[in-house]
């Protein structure tokens, strides 16, 4: 069990998640993250970086595992994660996918849904598919019963945007939703990347 209790941050997930694909030091783990495009979702820098991996760290989720030096540069410190941290990433996609009401966090929590089984990740989008539902049917009444009152459209303007938000996010959800139910379509942690593809591949990084 780790030694403090720590609430995860989505900058934290991703770290955790990323050292499922091996052993990093947090300069790696901030280029990879930048070279995917994570930082579109949570604000990356060195500071906040080694901060959460530090407090990671404190809190028995990952580990050192070396420390290299290349020539004049800083000591560079190898980190690697613990069961308990790996642990951590399921449980946390596990509570935040099926969310709608929490998107910087349901950005994360699909960027790292491939972490879960197919057949449970089905399951969670499917519950969340279902409460979009709930959600646009309550905005639909809610518009249904302003017009009865004769409310001024000007009164109306965010609920109608959210409410065509909420449609879009729900026939996109349907989409991968039928996506996931091809079984050739690929997924899990050991089919992220065709070997040809991988990003620690020289084409892909060149």
């Amino acid at each position: 069990m780790p030694g403090k209790s720590l609430r995860l941050t989505p900058l934290a997930v991703m770290v955790l998640a990323l050292l499922r694909e091996g052993d990093m030091h947090p300069y790696e783990m901030a280029r990879t993250l930048k070279q995917r495009r994570n930082d579109r979702m949570v604000p990356i820098t060195n500071g906040t970086l080694y901060h959460t991996v530090a407090r990671l760290q404190d809190a028995e989720l990952v580990r050192e595992v070396g420390v290299d030096r290349e020539g004049n540069r800083p000591e560079r410190t190898t980190y690697t994660l613990t069961d308990a941290g790996r642990d951590a990433v399921v449980a946390w996609v596990r509570a935040e996918l099926p969310q709608n009401t929490r998107p910087a966090q349901f950005r994360v929590a699909l960027a790292e849904a491939h972490n879960l089984d197919r057949a449970e990740a089905v399951e969670l989008l499917s519950q969340r598919r279902d409460a979009l539902i709930a959600d646009l049917d309550g905005h639909h009444a809610g518009l249904a019963g302003a017009a009865e009152r004769d409310t001024p459209p000007q009164f109306l303007i965010e609920i109608d945007r959210q409410a065509e938000l909420i449609e879009t996010d729900l026939r996109w959800t349907r989409r991968l939703l039928t996506h996931l139910g091809d079984p050739n379509y690929l997924w899990g942690v050991d089919a992220r990347f065709p070997s040809s593809h991988h990003p620690e591949s020289k084409d892909a990084t060149s």
